[in-house]
């Protein structure tokens, strides 16, 4: 099958060469040519490096850039029994740009959005065949990445899932299916550890060293939230917690946090811009956190519990199965454990405690605890 990807970013490129290092024809296209012979030489580089590392010859480098068509003309991808679209979080550039592909394609040419933040119902409204539509989710590096979360809409046929998942599992990915909701599972289940990090700081419990410290030292997370944000960009972390948050019709569990809207409105973006939480700067001062492991387990316990909370609301509201919320949680995001996997392990009634005490200390439905974690506490099962 050819595959076809529209858009040429990281993320595109990214999603060319894994469908090409599986064996299949690419087109990549993009309408802004010099953004299209970037992405071209970015992925020659790639293939150098991976040949120099020896994970495959240089004959097989040459033969999987031989697989990839670059081009500004949409009308390449007649052919493609896949298109994966990669391009700006636009609704209406997206209608657009779907409208035409479906002109241009097959009937039976699955038609699938990388969103990670939009509806796949409402990108699949104006295609005539809309049962063709899904999300196919991938994670920046697309290569590296192990994960893919798989959206069907609500009109997507069970056929367009089945032949999706099979396409994407055979290119050696880690697929979890989920429902079209904001977030789907890994941004929407994410979302307290860098909420509850940045309430804590606001609080003055404890600084952004010191609560990175609770969760890699004491939690075992290979970054901290405000490291981990750095890295992101607080322009992109805080953008995606805005539209969850809106998203959830302004659910206080989302809530946005005006002191990463500070950094972001400074252009404290983080590593890319040489400062966000902290500095990047050259000879810049690395702050010492208070090792106290005392404040360390408050502060890990109240962010783990508020995770495990939001894992056991998508499982009470059929979001994804058991297995795959805790697949998506340790392989798009790298975490140590499966939250669920992990309420076991430390207790369900512990965790519903320390919700309970969050919740009457504070008064804010923030803080409510799941029903189904209330339940499973009160009947004792799992």
């Amino acid at each position: 099958m050819k595959i076809g990807v529209l858009g040429s970013g990281t993320m595109g490129t990214g999603i060319a060469q894994v469908a090409a290092q599986s064996g299949h024809e690419v087109v990549l296209a993009d309408s802004n040519t010099a953004a299209l012979e970037k992405a071209q030489n970015s992925l020659k580089v790639t293939v150098a490096k991976l040949v120099e590392k020896q994970k495959f010859t240089a004959e097989e480098g040459e033969a999987l850039l031989g697989r990839v068509l670059f081009t500004a003309d949409k009308k390449a991808f007649h052919d493609c029994g896949m298109i994966i679209e990669a391009i700006i979080e636009n609704l209406d550039i997206k209608h657009q740009v779907f409208s035409e592909l479906e002109s241009i394609v097959s009937p039976n040419c699955i038609l699938a959005s990388n969103t990670s933040s939009l509806s796949i119902a409402s990108i699949g409204s104006v295609l005539k065949f809309s049962d063709r539509i899904i999300g196919i989710h991938f994670f920046n590096p697309a290569p590296l990445m192990p994960l893919v979360e798989i959206i069907p809409a609500v009109q997507t046929s069970e056929e367009t899932l089945k032949k999706s998942k099979e396409i994407i599992d055979s290119w050696k990915k880690i697929t979890v299916v989920c429902k079209d909701t904001p977030g789907f599972i890994v941004n929407r289940v994410a979302r307290p550890f860098y909420g509850e990090a940045l309430r804590i700081y606001e609080e003055g419990i404890a600084d952004f060293a010191t609560i990175d410290w609770a969760m890699t030292h004491i939690g075992g997370f290979r970054m901290g939230p405000f490291t981990l944000m750095d890295y992101i960009g607080n322009d992109v972390n805080y953008t995606v917690t805005e539209t969850v948050f809106e998203a959830f019709y302004y659910d206080p569990r989302f809530k946005p946090s005006f002191t990463q809207k500070r950094h972001k409105e400074a252009g404290f973006y983080g590593r890319k811009t040489g400062r966000g939480f902290y500095s990047y700067q050259e000879g810049a001062a690395v702050p010492e956190p208070k090792e106290d492991a005392a404040l360390g387990t408050e502060i890990f316990m109240r962010i783990l519990a508020m995770l495990i909370n939001e894992a056991y609301d998508a499982l009470y509201l059929g979001v994804a199965s058991r297995k795959d919320i805790d697949l998506a949680m340790k392989n798009g995001v790298n975490y140590p454990k499966g939250l669920l996997e992990w309420s076991e392990e430390i207790g369900l009634e512990k965790v519903l405690s320390v919700l309970e005490g969050l919740f009457e200390t504070y008064g804010e439905d923030r803080y409510r605890p799941n029903v189904l974690l209330k339940r499973l506490v009160k009947n004792k099962t799992v």
